[in-house]
């Protein structure tokens, strides 16, 4: 072969994201000459696809998502229970996965807890790579809290509930997980205004956690919204 056209061929293998050996393989010479002949050329890296382009495989949302929100022209596929006690578990605590398809023929699965009522994004869990037989067993482990199965949910609903709450707190003074910004573009993108108000029948609610600092909260809302504003539960001390 023309010593021209041999080192062609070898930049466009390379350019392919051959590697020298790989190079040496395809042209029948050593890898010695295949490396000197694409010395100094970077191997083209494939362009990681955007999370949100990736094929959506489903959204989960636990029941109760709904309870004291109140939502304008809900559409049909936003389904939650029938009845909505006052403060069922789950209310104003909302868990969300989102499950795509990744490029390594599994599952990527991101995860969010979500205050409704007060502080948006508790938790986020980012990139868990599971095996696409053991995405039911992923599920069962991350609702694993609640009480009740999820409902299987659009990702208009993902986004709405979790982006709108983060809205929602950050207007408050509160900022969402660190992790949050990692797992959210599983979501892809969300424009307020929502159709979802926020807060327990419209007003902030805050349900001291087992991580909550509610002195922290409570200085935080009475400087953005002002004492008498919002309602509380707390855990009483001695």
């Amino acid at each position: 072969m023309d010593p021209t056209d041999l080192k062609t061929r070898a930049l466009a293998l390379r350019a392919a994201g051959n590697t020298p050996k790989q190079i040496a393989r395809a042209l029948g010479v050593p890898r010695a000459r295949a490396t000197a002949l694409v010395r100094g050329v970077p191997v083209a890296k494939p362009k990681r696809p955007e999370p949100a382009d990736l094929p959506l495989v489903g959204c989960w949302i636990t029941r109760q998502w709904s309870n004291g929100l109140t939502i304008a022209d809900r559409p049909a596929d936003w389904l939650d229970d029938a009845e909505l006690p006052p403060l069922a578990m789950g209310a104003g605590l909302a868990s969300v996965a989102v499950a795509r398809e990744n490029d390594t023929n599994g599952i990527t699965v991101g995860g969010f807890l979500v205050d409704t009522y007060c502080l948006g994004a508790k938790n986020a869990l980012r990139e868990n790579l599971v095996d696409r037989e053991d995405l039911m067993f992923y599920l069962d482990e991350f609702f694993g809290g609640y009480d009740t199965e999820p409902l299987a949910a659009p990702i208009s609903l993902a986004r709405e509930v979790v982006f709108g709450a983060v809205d929602y707190a950050r207007g408050l003074g509160f900022d969402p997980h660190p992790d949050f910004r990692l797992a959210a573009p599983y979501l892809g993108s969300w424009q307020p205004p929502g159709r979802i108000t926020f807060g327990r029948e419209g007003k902030p609610f805050f349900q001291q956690g087992p991580y909550d600092d509610p002195d922290r909260v409570m200085r935080t809302l009475d400087r953005t919204i002002g004492p008498g504003d919002y309602h509380f539960s707390v855990v009483a001390t001695e």
